[in-house]
């Protein structure tokens, strides 16, 4: 659009996202192109010189700034009225930094004593370091209900959305905080609880209508009993918690171990660095080392942060929010890996050979201090030849090793032959509002891959050294396909020309020779959709079998233990494993590992779900507008009562009721998965090309459905419709389907 933006709206869009303040970066989001970047190079010099911005030049080196989100505690107002906060955390030299809150319309009031979670922007002021702008205030926890407001002249009452919860709340009329009758709201608890009558609340957020884009997760959450609160007692042991020292740890400090994630990451949890190994017998090899963050240090056994991640079980992820599985005051400050603070981690050095096989590996109790937070787009572009001023500095001597390592790495797998599905993954673009604004499939950039690959062999050096001391642990196992979903998987590809052995001990090779063979073709959709639904479910347990989809023998979770207790157990056991300290695991708790493996493989599950309900209705939402709009797709599932159509433009699936599949009547196979025209003979079956009509979308229940028009590019035939027990043609279908069957259980004898 090439509009300069204003000075405020610059200092905005730095606010909002620290981590891409390069000028490519804010010319990107504004549109700026050609000659309208030496206005904004202007614009951006008379910031700097005003004392509003600082040019970030190997700012990862500077030991006293504040990480870009931080912990802070609100001091109170001057006589201004001007609000300040003070950072829960500082390692500098120098004067502790003050830092100015910048309230917005929508903030919650907040007074002295309050701890929140907020975005910085390092400025320079006579009075102020930092500016602040509100992601969440903590600290504070009354109890929360979500559901909908109904008036009355008292004020009203909220009817929680919570199939569980009956339990009404009231709200008094100075408390209904312009409410009106029949939103969704979210209310706090006002005052103490009340033995006897209704508990008081009070209106603190209003939602509007409950089927509006903004009430999508939260209603998922609640359907899904999602714990999003945490108790007073959790959030008081976490508010208590300290940054760990050097005491009984190894310095890792001038390590550059740097985090690499999406831009808008709020934690860190994992970082990495790799070089050349300089061991004469390795020539060619290289040494990787993989940093996490050490969350056992601060949940400790039987804690009460402890008790809360694991019935948590692991953290949710929305378009417009995450539910941790720990407080923000871990999850987001003492526990997250950000640039220029020390934080404890547990390491592991690997030495890989040239051709990246893992020939040894050792873990380290450490203090780190990671130099830079990048995120994965910065660090392709600078691969590519495009670096910025963060990459830049760390281009050769940190970036460049990386994808040495990586590279290495990538003849290992292509040995190894893990499970090459390609499904793209669709991400949806939220507006500030909370409407979507665009659904778009994530890009799968090498720095994607490299993190993968080098998580992947931190999890199993976990896994191989504690299976080495026969130690307790939970394994992550993913089982081979059952022989029915194989055989179901065979008769598509078959369908589609295509060829799946069999009579032989199935690997994933073979199942990549299929995806490779069906790799540009019309069918690689469908024969990658088949080949995922072939799969079993992955889980915890403490038995090992093995991950069939990785071609890995030992496997265990241990890079992300902010966000999933099973890589905490993991990282106790390898406490235990060295004798590094109390907060090891513990005898009772490594007896209950079976049960401890089944209740968090079910949170993983029930995260999935609610995280594609909530998909289901933003996209029922996005596609609300667009009803009578005709649209291309592809069968992905067959089901007695219609037929699932993917729709290429959003990844979304609607419904074709059997009822509006042209103008006869259709049978459902169950052994071929196909449905059969009972007058023309028309088989429909999942892989072929669908044009359809948008019916029907509904952001409340997610549902989306759809008239079909056109199979393959050509109109549905006419049948001659009527009671499907007097077409005329359906002796003739039922003879053709039997002896099909025959035909098949034959073949399959031979």
């Amino acid at each position: 659009m090439n509009r300069i933006p204003t000075k405020p709206e610059i200092l905005d869009w730095i606010a909002n996202n620290p981590t891409l303040t390069a000028k490519r970066d804010i010319a990107k989001a504004f549109g700026i192109k050609g000659a309208a970047r030496i206005d904004l190079k202007r614009i951006l010099k008379e910031l700097a010189e005003e004392g509003h911005l600082e040019k970030r030049k190997k700012t990862y080196q500077d030991p006293d700034r504040l990480p870009p989100v931080s912990v802070l505690m609100v001091s109170g107002p001057d006589d201004d009225g001007d609000l300040f906060a003070r950072p829960m955390e500082w390692h500098g030299t120098g004067v502790e930094p003050r830092v100015l809150v910048i309230p917005r319309a929508a903030d919650p009031a907040l007074g002295a004593g309050d701890r929140i979670l907020a975005r910085l922007t390092l400025v320079k002021a006579d009075d102020h370091h930092y500016e602040a702008r509100l992601i969440r205030r903590i600290g504070t926890n009354p109890a929360r209900v979500l559901g909908v407001f109904r008036k009355s002249a008292e004020g009203g009452r909220i009817l929680p959305v919570n199939k569980g919860n009956h339990n009404e709340w009231s709200v008094a009329s100075d408390a209904t905080g312009g409410a009106k009758d029949g939103e969704l709201v979210e209310a706090e608890q006002a005052g103490p609880k009340t033995r006897i009558g209704l508990q008081r609340a009070r209106v603190v957020e209003r939602l509007g209508n409950p089927g509006a884009p903004k009430a999508v997760s939260l209603i998922a959450i609640h359907e899904h009993n999602i714990p999003d609160t945490f108790p007073d007692a959790v959030v008081a042991e976490a508010d208590a918690q300290k940054p760990m020292g050097l005491k009984g740890r190894t310095d890792l400090r001038d390590m550059p171990l740097i985090t690499i994630d999406p831009w808008d990451a709020r934690d860190h949890d994992d970082a990495c660095y790799a070089h050349a190994d300089d061991d004469p017998k390795n020539k060619g090899g290289h040494v990787i080392w993989v940093a996490i963050a050490d969350v056992a240090a601060a949940v400790t056994p039987g804690s009460e942060l402890d008790r809360e991640a694991k019935k948590r079980g692991n953290s949710t992820y929305f378009p417009d929010r995450v539910v941790p599985m720990l407080p923000d005051r871990l999850s987001g400050d003492l526990c997250s890996l950000h640039e220029g603070v020390p934080r404890a981690c547990i390491a592991v050095r690997m030495q890989i050979d040239a051709q990246g096989q893992k020939i040894a590996h050792d873990f380290h109790r450490g203090l780190m201090q990671s130099p830079a937070s990048l995120n994965y787009e910065e660090v392709q572009e600078a691969i590519d030849g495009s670096p910025n001023d963060r990459t830049a500095p760390l281009l050769e001597p940190v970036l460049r090793p990386l994808y040495a390592a990586y590279a290495a790495l990538l003849e290992a797998r292509n040995l190894r032959q893990p499970l090459e599905l390609d499904l793209p993954e669709r991400q949806i673009v939220l507006s500030e509002d909370g409407v979507v604004s665009s659904v778009n499939f994530k890009d799968r950039l090498d720095a994607h891959k490299l993190i993968e690959e080098f998580m992947v062999l931190a999890n199993v050096a976990a896994a191989e050294t504690l299976v080495a001391k026969k130690s307790a642990l939970l394994f992550r196992n993913h089982e081979e396909p059952a022989p029915e979903k194989l055989e179901s998987l065979r008769e598509v590809a078959q369908a589609a020309g295509l060829n799946l052995a069999k009579g032989q001990v199935l690997k994933t090779a073979h199942l990549n020779r299929l995806l490779s063979q069906a790799q540009d073709s019309d069918d690689a959709e469908l024969i990658n959709l088949s080949t995922l639904r072939s799969m079993t479910q992955a889980y915890y347990g403490p038995v090992n079998f093995g991950h069939f989809g990785l071609a890995l023998k030992n496997y265990a979770h241990f890079t992300s233990p902010i966000r999933r207790y099973a890589d905490l157990i993991v990282h106790r056991a390898l406490i235990a494993a060295h004798g590094w300290g109390k907060d090891r695991l513990r005898a009772d708790d490594a007896e209950a590992l079976e049960k401890t493996g089944t209740h968090i493989s079910d949170t993983e599950r029930r995260s999935m779900a609610a995280e594609r309900d909530t998909t289901d209705r933003y996209l029922a939402a996005y596609l609300s507008e667009r009803v009578g709009d005709e649209m291309e797709g592809r069968i992905a599932g067959i089901a007695k009562f219609g037929i699932f159509v993917k729709l290429d433009d959003s990844g979304a699936d609607g419904l074709v009721p059997m009822r509006a599949i042209g103008a006869e009547y259709f049978h459902f196979d169950r052994e071929t998965n196909t449905l059969l025209g009972s007058d023309t003979g028309l088989t429909i079956s999942i892989g072929q090309r669908a044009t359809v009509r948008l019916a029907e979308a509904t952001p409340v229940t997610g549902g989306i459905t759809l008239d079909l028009l056109s199979l393959d590019g050509k109109s549905l035939p006419k049948g001659r419709g009527g009671p499907a027990g007097r077409s005329p043609r359906r002796k003739a279908v039922k003879s053709k389907r039997r002896n099909d069957k025959i035909k098949r259980k034959v073949s399959r004898t031979r």
